[in-house]
């Protein structure tokens, strides 16, 4: 933890820093990079550019917003983002631009680019850490490329591997505490608990890009009632309490919890906190990861606005290949565990992360990029060993069956005219009743129970052909394979799921189109052999190894391959209903889109990490089937033991043709046909389909 001698001499270093970048511009850059070197002096004249423009508003954020318009607080806004909005294809940051103008040069700078463009974001937090650090870099950098001649481009690479090298540890500390320690004086706390959220200003007191969405979503929360949003809130904060429960984990000793967000959303989350409070929970709010140090992939944990351009989140998604190795690896992980160790009485308080997603923002389908950073095939096994290694340490002082969480989501305005509408049809899908879906499920449970396999066999173009073991439970009476999930963590109601056997299970899954992990897929198809993935194709690009690369890179996270973590059949037709009426089931997010149909995840099983913990349906059976043939490796190589990714892949309704029971009788049972639920007791669930 920082003291005031190195708060004193970072304050010293930005001093020295935001000076000298002060004095570069157009004419004096020319000159000290040579005539022969336009190209560079462009790139090192609109990145000081950039940078000076920054420290020119950090300097209004420091003297205060609260007296600034709603006009110039906007025109900030825009031009903090201009270059990611309006001007993409001449950006450094746009990695073809970037190899276009500087050769092989493009892929480092281009990263020191995407890392200054973080500077809109730390200027409103005021880290002074995050600021120094891009700032020196930047300037290291520019010291190199002045002259004559060029450096050897293993010279700038190595300025940007010993920025990561040096910097890793302070930053995961600065990112572990942020995520784990109650803040009154964060930014977004003061921003949510101190402002007048009637008044919109105060949006543009974050630093993120705020776009139409962010702007009609606050305007019609403000519409909303106090009751309604009491509500609201209370739905999500008693689904936190009620995991806790559902878990018989120990709630007494928990004392903080970490909301995530999206912006435009306040009086909901300012609700929360209040709500939280009188659990005896403080409320963490912080940003999202925002360097690539510590951020991983496209995933923001933290509150999120609009991405300012996806594209550019999607071009430098794997920029840690330009710094990752075994060494950096080390070094990474004595970090988080020194990290941990700092703060592990906040960890061993944490109950856990609470999230409100959002849904229905615009289709992003990225564009296929030869010039994207990417790791080589070595950096793919350490990049899978770190999230393994660090997953391990993680759970060592936050074990996964001492902590909760709780997910809700709500959709973005950008979804259609109809927004307001289905807004109010989320609320009531998110309110649906507990007793009357654990009642319905339970029938589906006790005929599963009883079973060899499954099929699940798809209609009307689906080619989904999946075989699935059952176990057979030695106790019936006390034992169970399925969980009768409702709306406690998952909100909203209602699926059964399991851990399924892996052996045995075989087929293909195929889904026309979903969307998964923030990115659009088009005819996928992923093959089954004992459990694992054996082959996957998609229709995203014209070029069949596009489409893998696409796949391996954004479902099975680089892994060669993934077991199936969880097979469940989701039961929540009001929420499929609603999709159909409204024409969103493509914008449904998987929190949603898993209740709406059977479903497969790959990855770990939903009991990662707590397979040792006993848990119980309603009806007082244990569920057994909490682990598979790799988690159980966790006592013998925990290193094989998870993926530490967990991705459903949903068939809808309207794509089932029969799922069914294979008895060991030789019988079989229907359950679902055709799209409709068929067996006794489910039949309720029809009533939304055939509305």
């Amino acid at each position: 933890m920082m003291g005031y001698e190195e708060d004193f001499a970072l304050l010293e270093r930005f001093e020295l820093s935001a000076k000298r970048i002060a004095e570069l511009n157009e004419e004096s850059i020319k000159q000290e990079m040579g005539e022969r070197r336009e190209n560079f002096a462009d790139y090192f004249a609109k990145m000081a550019r950039y940078i000076n423009s920054c420290l020119f508003v950090y300097d209004k954020v420091k003297k205060g917003l609260d007296d600034i318009s709603l006009d110039e607080l906007k025109k900030i806004n825009s031009d903090l983002y201009a270059d990611l909005r309006n001007d993409y294809d001449k950006c450094y940051a746009n990695t073809d631009y970037a190899e276009k103008m500087l050769g092989t040069y493009g892929q480092s700078l281009g990263f020191l680019a995407a890392e200054l463009y973080g500077l809109s974001q730390y200027i409103f937090d005021d880290s002074l850490l995050d600021i120094v650090i891009i700032l020196e870099l930047f300037l290291e950098i520019y010291g190199q490329m002045k002259g004559q001649e060029l450096p050897n481009i293993s010279d700038i690479e190595e300025s940007i591997y010993y920025f990561a090298f040096d910097y890793i540890e302070p930053l995961m500390e600065k990112r572990t505490k942020d995520i784990l320690v109650f803040n009154e004086d964060s930014t977004a706390y003061k921003i949510i608990m101190k402002s007048d959220l009637s008044d919109l200003r105060y949006l543009y007191h974050y630093g993120e890009y705020i776009s139409d969405d962010e702007v009609r979503l606050a305007e019609y929360m403000n519409t909303l009632s106090d009751k309604e949003i009491d509500d609201m809130a209370r739905t999500y904060t008693t689904g936190m309490r009620r995991g806790f429960e559902t878990m018989r984990v120990p709630f007494d000793d928990k004392r903080s919890v970490n909301i995530r967000y999206h912006l435009g959303q306040e009086r909901m989350v300012k609700r929360a906190i209040e709500q939280f409070k009188d659990m005896g929970l403080s409320a963490i709010v912080n940003r999202y990861a925002v360097s690539r140090l510590v951020r991983k992939g496209v995933v923001k944990q933290g509150y999120e606005s609009t991405p300012a351009n996806m594209q550019f989140e999607y071009d430098h998604r794997m920029d840690e290949a330009l710094f990752l190795d075994r060494r950096f690896m080390d070094r990474k992980l004595n970090a988080i565990r020194n990290a941990y160790e700092i703060y592990k009485k906040e960890a061993a308080e944490y109950a856990g992360p609470a999230v409100i997603e959002t849904f229905g923002e615009e289709t992003f389908l990225p564009k296929a990029k030869d010039t994207i950073v990417r790791l080589s095939d070595e950096q793919q096994k350490i990049f899978t060993e770190l999230s393994s290694r660090s997953g391990q340490i993680a759970n060592e002082y936050i074990p996964g069956d001492k902590y909760s969480f709780t997910i809700i989501s709500y959709p973005l305005p950008s979804i259609g005219d109809k927004f307001e509408e289905i807004f109010n049809e989320t609320v009531k899908v998110n309110n649906l009743p507990n007793d009357k879906y654990t009642d319905i499920q339970q029938a589906m449970i006790d005929v599963l129970d009883k079973a060899k396999a499954v099929r699940v066999v798809g209609k009307n173009g689906n080619e989904t052909d999946l075989y699935v073991p059952m176990r057979v439970l030695e106790n019936p009476d006390k034992e169970t394979q399925f969980e009768n999930c409702v709306a406690d963590v998952n909100i909203p109601v209602g699926e059964i799921f399991t851990s399924p056997v892996l052996k045995g299970f075989n087929g293909l899954l195929h889904v026309s189109s979903v969307y998964l992990n923030g990115y659009l897929f088009k005819d996928l198809k992923v093959w089954l052999k004992d459990g694992v993935v054996d082959d996957y194709s998609c229709k995203n690009y014209s070029d069949m190894d596009a489409g893998k690369k696409y796949i391996k890179e954004n479902i099975l996270y680089n892994h060669e391959t993934l077991p199936v973590g969880e097979f469940a059949i989701g039961t929540n037709t009001t929420a499929y209903r609603m999709a159909k009426d409204y024409d969103i089931m493509g914008c449904l997010p998987i929190l949603i889109m898993e209740k709406t149909g059977p479903h497969f995840a790959l990855g770990d099983t939903c009991y990662s990490h707590a397979e040792d913990k006993k848990v119980y349906n309603q009806d007082g059976k244990e569920i057994v089937s909490r682990e598979n043939d790799f988690s159980i490796l966790r006592s013998t190589d925990v290193s094989k033991a998870y993926f530490n990714c967990h991705t459903d892949i949903t068939i809808p309704f309207d794509e089932i043709g029969r799922i069914y029971t294979e008895n060991h009788d030789g019988s079989e049972t229907d359950i679902i046909v055709d799209g409709r639920f068929v067996l006794p007791g489910t039949l309720d669930l029809n009533i939304p389909l055939d509305k």
